[in-house]
């Protein structure tokens, strides 16, 4: 019988990457984009939104790594064993989100790059140069540079961020840079549902980052020894931060954009462009650097484990739907460059229509949350020596009547049965 692994700080910071990748992972559109409009547009009042959003959807990220720590095999397993049906409906909705999202994060980023150069370079063949720098880590690098790197991200994205956020506050104070006559939207009406419903449905991520994150816990275990208490530290301490530069970044909207009578843009690429202005217009033109800084290290980070995590996924649920024994690592190299191919395809030939693409991707993620919610919850209830119980039991079902209310919700709003 093998000794139980006594759980030191030398273990603990050892285990950290997995739970640091999906922070990397959600960061991207969610945050820097949906939290900062969300401050630009509305203040501080949707601070309460991004909290009951990252508090209910905890326990089932949570449980994904969770199971996979406690059984030793893939969230994906899981679905497989429930039935062929589920694994089937997570395939096909992660290969469309897949070469979608790695589209439109490395279109973002590289657009963000286009604002750091000292010279002239056309989107599209900045995306090559973000794509091939994300396939080179991942595909040289393995996992243990991609976790390095990602580290290397999120304390650089952490740091600078909230260093931002201290000098607009001791700038402009908590009022931000409102201007007297400013009236104060309410977000609380159904004109704004639609807006609240996208901060929510990708506030932290999609529900689909769970299995990501439990193939990088099992990638993680294949070079190092993680105990369970270990491996749920790693995965509280990128979920809890990842919640916190929510906040931060809706900070750094309501700051420095928040009723300075500027219209907000909406689509991703204008706004981030015009957030970098609103803010060197604020702070100082030195802080145009850092803040583009801040959102070129976001969107990166974002396109590297993107593509990394969707492609570990669709690989192994590919060979769970075959029926083969064992992925052979040329496969999960050919879903790399595939995804990242087919990615720069869409943005080529489809540039345009990658908005409503990506509406589409978020609109079958959303709707789906609930079942694979309680997929994840059901794995940790039937196995595993760490059954769900108490405190921890009652959020999942109460999160899992939210989310389930929540969906319910923007089907009819998108049905327009709320005018």
């Amino acid at each position: 019988m093998s000794k139980k692994k006594i759980s030191t700080l030398g273990s603990k910071l050892g285990a950290l990457g997995p739970g640091i990748l999906m922070a990397s992972a959600a960061v991207g559109g969610s945050h820097i984009i949906a939290s900062t409009q969300a401050g630009a547009i509305y203040g501080w009042q949707l601070a309460i939104i991004i909290i009951l959003a990252n508090l209910f959807k905890y326990p089932f990220f949570r449980f994904g790594t969770q199971y996979t720590l406690d059984n030793g095999h893939s969230l994906l397993t899981g679905y497989y064993e429930k039935g062929r049906f589920y694994i089937g409906i997570f395939l096909v909705l992660s290969l469309f989100a897949a070469v979608v999202n790695t589209a439109a994060v490395s279109m973002i980023t590289a657009a963000i790059l286009s604002f750091i150069l000292p010279f002239k370079a056309s989107t599209t063949m900045l995306s090559v140069v973000v794509l091939s720098a994300s396939m080179a880590i991942i595909l040289l690098g393995r996992y243990s540079v991609l976790d390095t790197v990602s580290k290397l991200i999120m304390i650089t994205l952490t740091a600078t961020t909230v260093w931002a956020v201290l000098i607009a506050f001791s700038r402009t104070g908590f009022d931000g840079v409102m201007t007297p006559d400013f009236i104060e939207p309410s977000p609380w009406q159904l004109g704004a549902l639609g807006f609240i419903i996208a901060l929510m449905g990708w506030m932290p991520a999609p529900i689909e980052i769970s299995a990501l994150n439990s193939m990088w816990v099992i990638a993680k275990k294949k070079i190092k020894r993680v105990s369970y208490e270990d491996g749920l530290l790693d995965f509280n301490v990128g979920y809890v931060g990842t919640a916190i530069l929510a906040l931060v970044f809706l900070a750094l909207g309501a700051l420095v954009q928040y009723g300075s009578g500027v219209e907000v843009e909406t689509r991703g690429v204008a706004y981030i462009n015009q957030f970098i202005n609103m803010y060197a217009a604020t702070i100082g033109e030195w802080a145009r650097g850092l803040i583009a800084f801040i959102a070129f290290m976001c969107m990166f980070g974002t396109t590297i484990t993107v593509v990394d995590g969707y492609s570990r996924v669709n690989c192994e649920s590919i060979r769970l739907v075959l029926g083969k024994d064992q992925t052979k690592l040329v496969y999960f190299n050919l879903c790399v460059i595939i995804t990242s191919v087919i990615g720069f395809f869409i943005i080529s030939m489809f540039n345009n229509a990658l908005g409503p693409m990506v509406r589409f991707a978020m609109i079958a993620s959303f709707v789906t949350t609930p079942i694979f919610a309680w997929l994840n919850l059901s794995l940790v209830l039937s196995k595993g020596q760490h059954k769900v119980k108490g405190f921890l039991y009652y959020l999942s079902i109460t999160g899992l009547a939210y989310l389930s209310i929540f969906a319910l919700f923007f089907i009819t709003y998108e049905l327009g049965l709320f005018k």
